[in-house]
């Protein structure tokens, strides 16, 4: 089954443009099984909206993208029916977040490790302290993301590699055209959160591919803008909530 395994809607991410209906409608347009909803620190694309626009036996899972503090952005999914609205809280550190996803059954892994700035793992002074043992506690790697360029999926490959990890792709969609632009391919039947769990756990018969990058012309200052704007709102929003975080912390 073919799956586009991290998809941003403007029902759920501030920073989307897609709703969940046409990303759900272009995937199975373009011959796709299914997709993972990983909306920034927020089930609400999800929680809304999934039920009605999954039709014709197209399957939409329920995931996450989650603003970590200090080790960039994580791909985190849950088994069917577990809650955890502790993932709405930006701002958790990476070694609380392994520790709570685990304890739920969960699983997660690191969006587009040498993407752009704080939001890649490869980017942070965590992931340098942490070299030798640095994939040890994730379950897999986005190792194909189209909104990355083609020297970024090929050194997260390469990571995931020598770290024996497996490699899970998606287009990171905000806008409709980025949809089915990167995907994942996983042999066996995927209907459920807890399938699809098991799947990337067994490690095999998954694989993951993209094109190239789309938007590698894009006008640089427009876009390192856009990144600081929303480095300013993660920062903010984090701090605003620093001792809801810090007392969920303590008890993890």
């Amino acid at each position: 089954m073919r799956f586009d395994l991290h998809c941003h809607t403007r029902e759920g991410s501030i920073d989307a443009r897609a709703s969940i209906f046409d990303i759900a409608a272009r995937l199975q347009a373009k011959g796709f099984d299914g997709m993972l909803v990983t909306d920034h620190n927020s089930f609400d694309g999800f929680d809304k909206c999934a039920d009605a626009a999954a039709k014709n036996g197209f399957v939409i899972l329920r995931g996450i993208e989650y603003d970590t503090r200090n080790a960039g952005h994580m791909l985190v999914i849950l088994p069917d029916k577990v809650k955890c609205c502790l993932l709405a809280i930006r701002g958790m550190g990476v070694e609380h977040l392994i520790k709570l996803v685990h304890s739920h059954g969960g699983i997660l892994g690191p969006a587009h490790p040498y993407g752009t700035g704080f939001f890649a793992l490869m980017h942070t002074r965590w992931s340098q302290r942490h070299m030798e043992s640095l994939l040890d506690d994730f379950d897999f790697v986005e190792t194909c993301n189209s909104g990355v360029k083609h020297e970024a999926n090929a050194r997260a490959r390469r990571l995931a590699q020598y770290f024996g990890k497996v490699q899970t792709g998606g287009s990171d969609v905000h806008h409709l055209e980025d949809a089915g632009l990167a995907y994942t391919d996983i042999s066996g039947d995927i209907r459920s959160n807890n399938e699809l769990i098991a799947a990337i756990r067994r490690g095999e018969g998954i694989t993951a591919a993209c094109k190239e990058n789309p938007h590698g012309s894009e006008n640089k200052i427009i876009k390192n803008a856009g990144i600081a704007g929303y480095w300013v709102m993660n920062k903010a929003t984090a701090a605003l909530r620093l001792v809801q975080r810090r007392h969920v912390e303590k008890h993890i």
